[in-house]
């Protein structure tokens, strides 16, 4: 009540231009206006699309406006709501989510999709539904990243844009279903449709590919290939399901090539965890002809995918993943419970917990390979 309908001044790490590392400033967060939502941020993950859309601006991803604050994994608390919020009050636990589900567009209305129109085109320019962020510093507008910014103590981000949680969640953990683990999990249940007994392969196991693994292990795959050019994930993906692991760089040729052969023919699914269109080629080439799946999971932009026909004539499938193929404000409320309830892993993705001041540490601790999944704790 202390901070309601007041602007909070607070902590964010800001990304001022492409290229550099973030700088902790203070911050202005403005309140919510109608139909948005004040959080108090506990805890965000730090996850690889943050480092891209910072390092790759221009390369593989299209350039964002800057500057800009990152970060798409968090959970908290609701501070204040703005006028005509339904649902949610001060003091619900909460994952802020950077696609909607409105509940009321084309998409949402379809069972075959979760994506979802409801303000898409601002948010990925970086603004609230007015045209403008709630973020300023130093005088300047701040622009908001993908709708959520959970690279701040406080944060606003659309009703539609949020979910409410069991109130006894951990946030430093159920943080990590606002984007990695329900994308991978949800990438082998909703978009491969993993049978039982089935084979599978997973290339690239941060955390994507793990929680591909998991999801894969949990629909009764009786054999899952772990891909990954960095040999210390061979024992960690076993931990989540991997039955073989396999390192492109102990071969000299293709790693589709080494697939097929190690499996007689290729596998029934294959999820391509990297975001690099090279691995979605291989990813391809390694279903079996006649009915294999290959799932994009991993996210580039601007790079072109080329392939030859016969990859997909004589019946394999080539499909996309977004965000798991889950309704999130309907879906991630019972992931948490499936957490809280023993069905899913979290804790063991968490290799790091850091402070907010130590965020550009979480980005080379990712990108040098030396963890899974870094939480920053506000």
């Amino acid at each position: 009540m202390a901070t309601e309908n007041k602007v909070i001044r607070c902590k964010a790490a800001v990304a001022w231009e492409p290229g550099k590392p973030l700088c902790i400033e203070e911050v202005e967060v403005a309140p919510p206006k109608a139909h948005e939502v004040r959080i108090k941020v506990v805890a965000s993950g730090v996850c690889h699309t943050d480092w891209a859309y910072l390092y790759e601006c221009g390369k593989g991803m299209r350039p964002r406006p800057f500057p800009l604050v990152l970060g798409h994994e968090g959970a908290g608390i609701v501070e204040s709501i703005g006028q005509g919020v339904c649902g949610f009050s001060p003091g619900d636990k909460v994952i802020p989510l950077f696609l909607p589900q409105c509940k009321e567009c084309e998409f949402c209305l379809s069972p075959k999709t979760n994506l979802c129109s409801k303000n898409w085109e601002k948010t990925q320019r970086g603004v609230l539904e007015d045209g403008s962020s709630r973020f300023t510093c130093r005088g300047q507008q701040l622009y908001q990243f993908i709708g959520v910014s959970s690279f701040s103590e406080y944060t606003v981000v659309p009703e539609y844009n949020i979910t409410k949680i069991h109130p006894d969640a951990p946030l430093d953990r159920v943080c990590l279903l606002g984007c990695g683990v329900s994308t991978g999990y949800g990438a082998a249940l909703n978009a491969g449709k993993v049978e039982t007994g089935s084979s599978c392969a997973v290339f690239g196991l941060g955390a994507v590919g793990l929680a591909a693994v998991m999801g894969c292990k949990a629909a009764g795959a009786s054999r899952i290939i772990g891909i990954d050019i960095n040999p210390d994930k061979m024992e960690i993906g076993r931990r989540f399901g991997v039955t073989e692991f396999v390192n492109p760089k102990d071969h000299n040729k293709p790693i589709q090539d080494v697939v097929m052969e190690l499996t007689g023919g290729g596998l029934d699914y294959c999820f391509e965890c990297v975001g690099n269109v090279a691995v979605m080629r291989s990813a391809l080439e390694s279903c079996k002809a006649a009915w294999g799946t290959c799932v994009i999971v991993g996210w580039t932009e601007l790079e072109e995918l080329t392939l030859a026909p016969i990859d997909i004539l004589l019946g394999r499938t080539l499909k996309g993943s977004y965000f798991g193929g889950w309704k999130g404000v309907d879906s991630v409320p019972r992931l948490v419970e499936d957490y809280m309830s023993g069905r899913i892993m979290l804790d063991e993705f968490v290799t790091h917990t850091l402070s907010l001041e130590q965020i550009n540490q979480a980005f080379d601790l990712m990108v040098s390979g030396k963890s899974v999944h870094s939480v920053i704790k506000m």
